[in-house]
């Protein structure tokens, strides 16, 4: 729903961490079918669809690729989702 805020948006509100993101990037990239990640205090993100949606997707999947690179794409992809009401 385009009226939600980012999760990036939401981080420059202070209402969600740096701490926070970086625990949902944690999280994907040991289990990449998380469906129901709980972000921030009534907000939960489903990780599988914010990475699937995202445009560098593919790069993600590809383990060819540094796991440095993968993680800035995942923590990208999270900031430009969109969490909703748990």
């Amino acid at each position: 729903m385009a009226d939600q805020p980012t999760v990036g948006e939401l981080r420059k509100a202070a209402l969600i961490t740096d701490a926070q993101i970086e625990a949902a990037v944690k999280a994907f990239l040991e289990a990449p079918f998380t469906d129901a990640f709980p972000i921030a205090d009534g907000l939960t993100l489903n990780l599988a669809r914010a990475i699937a949606e995202h445009a560098a997707s593919a790069a993600i999947a590809d383990m060819s690729s540094s796991e440095a690179f993968r993680r800035t794409m995942v923590r990208t992809a999270i900031l430009l989702a969109r969490p909703e009401s748990a």
